[in-house]
């Protein structure tokens, strides 16, 4: 799935060019921080507002928020994601500060490991030829490989659990890999983290690279993180059932 981001002719490898040149924890303006919103729904993946960062606290001035500047804004934001440009648009303008989540298990499905380990598994996977989607780097110690989902079925039969199902409520029980699917978000680039010192989530692959099938890359995230994270992801890790 190749973005045509808005159809504005030049700007996928304008933008492409940009990541490639950009240095960690640069600043990302306002137009630059517009059109890697609108790069990312173009691409397929459905967009929510979400906190930001308010020095060390969250904007949604919850005390002892648990997640500072890493949730949506809206109770609703399953169903508020989406990848209209226009919306997405009126979002990023009326409200610059914000961060913003992509919904996963709708179109796409995100596979979150611990820094370390996605580096090494991500030379690893390009060093081996295989078709890597887009992947972003965060600040708190954490990679994120965007791929395909494993779908919505109508018939829930045919839904097939997977031990490592994470939902942000659930990311302490997950320290090595997990996978967020139905009911999760992760942020999408570029998001802002807490702290003076210029934290964030930004991509290392943009979202113009086609989303791969996840099983492409679950064996060789597993292999990095039972190396980094010093032991074997507790339950299954393939599919339970199908």
């Amino acid at each position: 799935m190749s973005a045509t981001f808005g159809g504005r002719p030049g700007r996928q490898s304008r933008i492409s060019r940009w990541l490639r040149g950009r240095r960690p924890q640069e600043a990302v303006g306002s137009e630059d921080r517009e059109a890697l919103l609108l790069a990312a729904a173009a691409a397929g993946l459905p967009l929510a507002p979400a906190a930001h960062p308010v020095g060390y606290r969250c904007s949604c001035e919850r005390v002892g928020c648990p997640t500072p500047a890493r949730h949506p804004v809206s109770f609703a934001w399953q169903t508020q994601s989406t990848t209209d440009p226009a919306q997405v648009e009126r979002w990023a303008r009326g409200n610059p500060e914000a961060n913003f989540i992509t919904a996963t298990g709708m179109l796409h499905d995100v596979l979150d490991v611990p820094l370390e380990a996605g580096r090494a598994a991500l030379e690893r996977l390009l060093a081996e030829g295989v078709g890597v989607g887009p992947v972003a780097e965060s600040d708190d110690g954490r990679m994120l490989f965007f791929t395909e989902t494993r779908g919505t079925p109508e018939d829930e039969d045919e839904w097939w659990p997977c031990e490592l199902d994470s939902h942000p409520e659930t990311d302490e029980d997950h320290p090595g890999l997990r996978w967020h699917c139905r009911g999760s978000y992760v942020l999408v680039p570029p998001a802002r983290l807490p702290g003076d010192d210029g934290r964030s989530v930004r991509w290392v692959r943009g979202p113009e690279h086609a989303l791969p099938e996840p099983l492409l890359l679950l064996e060789t995230l597993t292999d990095a993180c039972e190396k980094y994270v010093g032991e074997e992801p507790t339950g299954a890790v393939w599919p339970l059932q199908r």
